[in-house]
């Protein structure tokens, strides 16, 4: 029989659900914030985009949203674990983009993250201990430097990783936070629960 290139042979069922593996590149205190997280807030241009901007010449203007980012984001919701989108810049399409995955809570046009999260933490009962922030460039410095679990995306800034408690490996709008949901849901052991169901 030729061998497959790549081929890695079936896995049983059990074997196919178990923790991601980025899990296994925390250790015991950033694993202990991400046992905290109860809200995940993300940039967007540069964290659910690659970071560029594609104008036309009607005026409006172009971005490039993962699918499997955007996956990520549901399942969490899936999990009990809500999404927040935070934007320095405005743009319809990243309304658009939060009503397609039932993201509810979409703020533009801010400068200083911060005092969105003192607002809307006091309405979800909420520490921003108990919250994830990924970010990508210097603007996210005074968050990240707030919550409980402070995420650089791969590309992003080097400034960010100095204060970021974990660094994706992949880059922003290229599966950044969906490796980013991945590992809130199997530290927190709710992996099985959303992805079983896919492996049956």
């Amino acid at each position: 029989m030729t061998k497959k290139v790549g081929f890695l042979g079936k896995p049983g069922t059990k074997e196919q659900v178990k923790a991601p593996s980025v899990v296994k590149r925390l250790n015991a205190e950033v694993r202990a914030r991400v046992e905290r997280v109860k809200l995940v807030v993300l940039d967007v241009d540069g964290v659910m985009t690659d970071g560029r901007l594609i104008y036309h010449d009607d005026g409006t203007e172009s971005k490039a949203f993962d699918v499997r980012d955007g996956h990520g984001t549901k399942m969490l919701k899936q999990a009990g674990i809500e999404t927040v989108l935070v934007s320095g810049r405005s743009c319809p399409l990243v309304d658009k983009r939060a009503a397609d995955l039932g993201i509810t809570e979409v703020v533009q046009g801010v400068r200083d993250k911060v005092p969105i999260l003192e607002e809307i933490l006091p309405q979800r009962d909420l520490k921003f201990e108990q919250v994830a922030f990924v970010g990508d460039d210097v603007v996210d410095l005074t968050v990240m430097n707030r919550v409980g679990f402070a995420v650089a995306v791969a590309d992003a800034s080097e400034y960010l990783f100095y204060v970021a408690h974990y660094v994706t490996l992949a880059p922003g709008g290229r599966g950044a936070v969906r490796e980013v949901a991945e590992l809130i849901l199997g530290v927190q052991g709710l992996w099985d629960k959303v992805a079983s169901p896919y492996f049956e």
